[in-house]
């Protein structure tokens, strides 16, 4: 019996051909995301096991036995081409990047200029994502995650974003004029050159020297929701 299995993460197929009978029977616990599938010389079954790993990650194991004989290898290799297209095509075993409140896939994805303003998307996942010129105005983002997220222009002003996570963003000539960032993280490069902070909170945001620097610089206004001096919670000399 011919083995083959197909790993996936964050959404890419790797397909690595095994020779060796498998080692072990498919889990029990991932019984119901099993097939049965049949070509014109054999027939195997798909079980999907999750990974318990930092990152997103599912492995899907595929037995193949023949039914008159071995497999060859042009046999196999239809087989892992059926067993991508089935994975792709099953909306169950899809990529997931979204949160509570939002679950639409946004975790690495192109959202140039898309439009969320004033929507209610608590601890969504924005990872990795281009978000040039996108349209956060008056957004409920607490605890929503931008890390290493690309924020060029976006508008982000009178929105909600206590405890987000800003670390290697790019929240450059964004507009964050009475956002409330209290709590919000900015480990590593995360940048805020020539955006506009006008009114911003960054009560307990963990700034560089640097950045706190050239914030207190052009830091001015009061937060309307807090009632904050955006220079007092930059802690400006």
């Amino acid at each position: 019996m011919a083995s083959l299995t197909i790993s996936t993460s964050c959404g890419l197929l790797l397909l690595r051909p095994k020779l060796n009978r498998p080692s072990s029977p498919p889990l029990s616990s991932a019984t119901k995301c099993r097939r049965r599938c049949s070509s014109p010389r054999g027939a195997f079954d798909l079980t999907l096991a999750p990974e318990k790993t930092a990152t997103p990650s599912c492995s899907i194991s595929w037995s193949l036995s023949a039914v008159e004989g071995s497999l060859g290898q042009g046999a196999a290799a239809a087989a892992a081409l059926l067993a991508a297209s089935l994975f792709l095509a099953d909306p169950a075993l899809a990529f997931k990047g979204g949160g509570p409140y939002g679950a639409e896939v946004t975790r690495g994805q192109d959202l140039t200029g898309k439009d969320f303003s004033g929507k209610t998307l608590i601890k969504q996942d924005f990872k990795t994502s281009i978000l040039r010129q996108a349209n956060f105005k008056g957004a409920k983002l607490v605890g929503a995650s931008f890390f290493d997220a690309d924020l060029t222009g976006a508008d982000l002003s009178d929105a909600d974003l206590r405890g987000a996570d800003f670390s290697l963003a790019n929240v450059t000539k964004a507009n964050l004029q009475n956002a409330n960032l209290e709590g919000a993280l900015t480990t590593g490069n995360t940048s805020f050159k020539g955006s506009n902070i006008y009114g911003a909170d960054f009560t307990d945001v963990p700034l560089r020297e640097d950045q706190r620097e050239y914030l207190c610089r052009v830091a001015d206004g009061v937060n309307p929701t807090t009632g904050n001096a955006t220079r007092d919670t930059l802690l400006c000399s």
